[in-house]
Order: C-alpha cells, then sequence, then structure tokens
C-alpha cells in the first residue's frame, strides 16, 4: 500500500513541475539555435522590423506540392525562418499554398502568376534514370492590409545546379522576408529624384527599376532645365530629396547645374552616378558595315569626379569573361537564325569584395564601361566592382567592328593587365567642386563641405536599362531577350539604393553566410542500396532488438 502511495505521490509532483514549466514558459520565452552557422538566429536588425508590425501581417507561400529535394529543403528552410518571425510577433501568419493543387484551374494560375510576375520555374526530377518535370513556384506573398509584395524565394545563376541556387537562395532568404515585412508595415518615408534635362536614359528604358524603388520610396523626376532660370529655387526643392539617380545623360551638364548638384552632395544628398564616359552604342552597329566609331563622351563632369577623389578614363574595357550577342545568321531566303557570340566589349562581371551591397550576387552584365580611377584625398573609396584578370583597355577614338566576334585574342595580351574598377562607393565628408572658385551663381547658402554623405559611381550608364519586348513594353532589368540570360543587374542597382536610402541596417543581413549540407546524387545512386539497407532497414533491425531485448529483460524480472 505504502508503495502504491510513493507512485502516487511521484505522479503528482511530476505533472506539477510540468504544469509549473508550462506556466513558466508562457512568460518566459527562449528558443535555442543549435546549428554551427547559427542559420535560424534572427538579426537584430530582423527582431527590430519585426517588433514594430502592429496588425497582422499574412504570408502566402507557395512552395506547397510534389517537387524535388532540393525544394524540400528550400521549403523546410523557408518554414522554419517563417517559424521564428511568428515566434517573435503573434502578428505574422504564415501558410504554404500549393497553387497548382486545382487542375481545372491550372491555365489560369499559371496566366495570373506570369503576369504578377511570378514566374513559375519547371524543373527535371531525376530518380534512378528516369526524368519527368514538374511546376515549381519559388515565390511568396506578404500581405499588411491594403500593401502587398512579392517576395522570390529562388535566387537565379547562371549555369548553377538547382542545389547550388537553393544554398544561395537559403542565404538569401532573411533578408528577402525582412525586406518585405518592413516594406508592407511601414509607410514609405525616403523620395529619390530621376534627374532629367541631360539627355538621360527615357523612363521606359528604367521602367522595371523604377518600378521595384516604388515598393519601398518615393520615386519621381527631377528636371534641371529650371535651373537656368531660377538655380537657387532649384537646389532648395532637390534638396527634399534623399537620393538622387543620373542614369546615361549624353549631354554636358552647365556649370549651373553642375553646382546644383555638387550643393546636394555637399548637403548630405545621396547620388548614384551611371556614366557612359565613351559614346557608343550596341545599336550604332548594326548597320551595313556592322561596325561605328567610339569617342570620349565630354559630360563636363570630370573636375566634379576629380574633386571627389575618382577619375573615369576615356577607354573601353575588353574582356575575356564577357556576355555573348545574339546575331542573324543563315542567307536570303532561308528562315532567320541567331547565333551566339562572345561580345569583349560586354563584361560579365562577379563580385569578389564582402561588401553587402554586392555580397551572394551572380555576375552582372556591362556594355561598353570604362575604367574608375582611384584618387588619393579623405574620402573613403570601396571598389565593388571591377573586370576580369583577363581584361585590357582599348583607347578611344577607335573602331568597332562586329566582325571581332570571330577572333580570339592571345591571352598573352592580357598579361600584366585587368581587374579595372566599374563600380566605386566613395563615403566621406566630400569638398565641393567651386571651393575657392568662382561660383557660377550666387547662392547665400553655399557651403565648401559639410555633411558626411555617400555616393556610387558606375561607368556603364546601361547597367539600369530594360529591355522592351515586341509590345514596346518594359522587360525586366538584366533579362536579355536575345540570348534568354538573367544577369544579376536589378539585384545590384536595388542593393545600391537601399545601402544609400537604408537606416535600418537591413541591407547587412545580406552578408548572412549559410552552410546547407547538400546531398551528392551521384554518389547515392553509385551505392543505392547499400544507402536504403542503411537509412531504412538498419533503424528497424535496431528497433526489433531493443524490442526483443527489453521483452526478454520484463519477463525474467518478473517471472520469479
Amino acid at each position: 500500500m505504502s508503495a502504491i502511495k510513493n507512485n502516487f505521490k511521484k505522479i503528482v509532483v511530476t505533472i506539477g513541475i510540468i504544469v509549473l514549466l508550462n506556466i513558466a514558459g508562457h512568460f518566459v520565452f527562449k528558443r535555442f539555435d543549435l546549428t554551427a552557422d547559427k542559420r535560424y538566429t534572427l538579426s537584430q536588425t530582423s527582431l527590430n522590423i519585426v517588433a514594430e508590425v502592429k496588425e497582422p501581417l499574412y504570408i502566402d507561400v507557395f512552395l506547397e506540392g510534389d517537387f524535388p529535394g532540393e525544394f524540400k529543403k528550400l521549403q523546410t528552410e523557408t518554414q522554419q525562418l517563417l517559424e521564428e518571425f511568428k515566434a517573435q510577433n503573434s502578428n505574422i501568419i504564415f501558410q504554404f499554398v500549393n497553387p497548382l493543387e486545382d487542375e481545372e484551374a491550372k491555365e489560369k494560375t499559371l496566366q495570373s502568376f506570369m503576369e504578377r510576375g511570378m514566374t513559375p520555374v519547371n524543373v527535371t526530377v531525376n530518380d534512378k534514370g528516369q526524368q519527368t518535370q514538374e511546376v515549381v513556384f519559388p515565390w511568396a506573398v506578404a500581405t499588411c492590409g491594403n500593401r502587398s509584395v512579392k517576395v522570390p524565394l529562388l535566387k537565379n545563376m547562371m549555369g548553377a545546379s538547382t542545389a547550388e541556387k537553393v544554398v544561395s537562395s537559403v542565404q538569401h532568404l532573411e533578408y528577402a522576408f525582412a525586406n518585405a515585412i518592413n516594406t508592407v508595415s511601414k509607410a514609405k518615408q525616403k523620395k529619390v529624384a530621376v534627374i532629367q534635362g541631360n539627355g538621360e536614359l527615357q523612363d521606359v528604358l528604367m521602367a522595371d527599376f523604377i518600378k521595384s524603388v516604388k515598393d519601398n520610396y518615393y520615386i519621381g523626376p527631377f528636371t534641371l532645365d529650371s535651373v537656368a532660370k531660377s538655380p537657387v529655387e532649384s537646389l532648395k526643392y532637390l534638396k527634399k530629396y534623399d537620393l538622387a539617380i543620373i542614369a546615361k545623360p549624353t549631354e554636358a551638364f552647365s556649370d549651373e547645374e553642375k553646382q546644383v548638384l555638387d550643393q546636394y552632395v555637399i548637403n548630405g544628398g545621396k547620388t548614384i552616378w551611371l556614366i557612359d564616359q565613351v559614346n557608343m552604342e550596341m545599336d550604332s552597329l548594326y548597320n551595313q558595315s556592322g561596325s561605328n566609331l567610339a569617342f570620349p563622351r565630354d559630360l563636363n563632369l570630370n573636375d566634379m569626379f576629380f574633386k571627389y577623389g575618382i577619375r573615369i578614363r576615356p577607354d573601353l574595357i575588353f574582356d575575356l569573361q564577357n556576355t555573348p550577342i545574339a546575331l542573324a545568321t543563315g542567307g536570303q531566303g532561308s528562315a532567320t537564325q541567331y547565333t551566339q557570340y562572345p561580345w569583349f566589349y560586354s563584361p560579365l562581371i562577379y563580385p569578389t569584395v564582402s561588401n553587402p551591397i554586392v555580397s551572394n550576387l551572380d555576375g552582372i552584365k556591362f556594355q561598353f564601361t570604362s575604367p574608375i580611377e582611384p584618387l588619393n584625398n579623405a574620402i573613403e573609396k570601396t571598389i565593388l566592382l571591377q573586370s576580369s584578370q583577363y581584361s585590357k583597355l582599348v583607347g578611344t577614338p577607335a573602331e568597332i567592328n562586329l566582325k571581332m566576334v570571330s577572333e580570339r585574342p592571345d591571352q598573352k595580351e592580357f598579361t600584366g593587365t585587368g581587374n579595372y574598377p566599374v563600380a566605386v562607393l566613395l563615403e566621406g565628408q566630400f569638398h565641393s567642386v567651386y571651393e575657392n572658385r568662382v561660383l557660377p551663381f550666387t547662392d547665400s547658402s553655399f557651403k565648401t563641405s559639410a555633411k558626411n554623405s555617400k555616393m556610387i559611381v558606375v561607368s556603364d550608364g546601361d547597367i539600369i536599362r530594360n529591355q522592351l519586348d515586341k509590345n514596346l513594353q518594359p522587360m525586366e532589368l538584366g533579362y536579355d531577350k536575345w540570348t534568354n540570360n538573367l544577369y544579376a543587374n536589378k539585384e545590384f542597382m536595388m542593393n545600391c539604393v537601399n545601402y544609400l536610402l537604408d537606416d535600418t541596417g537591413l541591407i547587412n543581413i545580406r552578408s548572412k553566410e549559410v552552410n546547407l549540407p547538400i546531398l551528392d546524387k551521384e554518389k547515392v545512386y553509385a551505392s543505392y542500396t547499400q544507402s536504403q539497407v542503411i537509412t531504412v532497414a538498419v533503424p528497424i533491425v535496431i528497433l526489433l532488438l531493443f524490442g526483443v531485448a527489453f521483452t526478454f529483460l520484463r519477463k525474467r524480472k518478473y517471472s520469479k
């Protein structure tokens, strides 16, 4: 009787401890991340963003259905990350949805996703030599109130396997979701000006970039034509913007316009300069001779850049690591065919530094770009992008001919050359180009130096340019319709904007490294039976042995 009483006490005490632990767990919250790379530990920036969500925020993830193991891993990582967000704030509600669950509405669903810019991915499933095609939607949509934003879950990487893409995508997940939550839960605050008036790119040629910027910031045109009549008022109005983008100007700036832009920088305004120092366009080569003359372009900005600490040389970079162009081939009367050829004046540049602007980016397409030479001054300079080691400079004026696609340059020509900067970040206290000089116009608020500021200079205006489809509608920035390649131009440009305007430190999440182990399929297939025995049969045998031993010992104990 005493033994039963003692057992009852133990049970009551155990139940009491469990109840107390649950009550304590309700007030004291703690999750443990046991992974070596701390992939499930949210950064302080993410925690701050999540904490400010005051109303229900819904996240629909379309990674649900029958798809390959790599996407199952992406699904699992996405779910575990969202659980971390939800654990920090119950206002974040997520669900996984299979968009193709209704077979009858499959075509309509596909069309709907395509119209929203959420392109599905066709993947090949290999199972012991048998191949099947599956459609996967690596997208999510975050919605809060009347604001909604799409979240790409799979990063594009040219030439990479699906497994490699998944690893890169998992590293990008926290940034992607934190940015989406920040976008839909906060009102727009920062303003971006697209400078016009000096032959810059038309809006339709950078429409995809403008559309993407609108998700987080106010953006609008600012024409410098008014500077000629009222420069002081123009400067005063420009100062209301947080960032100015100068995209491929083709006409020289007047001294008055330069003073307005200079004083905007001196007063803390952020700028992105996309400058073509050489006058050359691909369209100008599509003539009977297939050639044209490349010559230096004078924008009257050299003294300003020199004062800020850089010089854009009027040369062209000739790079063996390049993007292809598609040229029509075939004789008259035959169907037109397009063949891809390497184009040495279109460098394909992969980031080599760890700066968050270019961290984990794929190849970026450049076109007729020039080298940027950093100069010695007090401004801090970070080279974001540079050409490959197999690149050289071609001085201008120079004839550019399409016939060079058939040439095979000797690598000896590139000895001791290469690694020319094409994108540079400048940070610090800039000094006015008109310091100790006569001012083009009188301005009582003129300053020779003031607040710290930042700017990014890229020696290619076409890096922001999107192509147009057959209906003259803008296509995604970075997509080349002639070669069907997608480059990382859009991601790079958006990172530049976010870095210059980011007050929350959101861009720094991009530097997070995740070590995701990938299964070696070739090794598995080579020892398929052995793998099945180890992963399936051995655990069952161990469980049976344990059961037999437990039963035997129990009978032996109580049979006495």
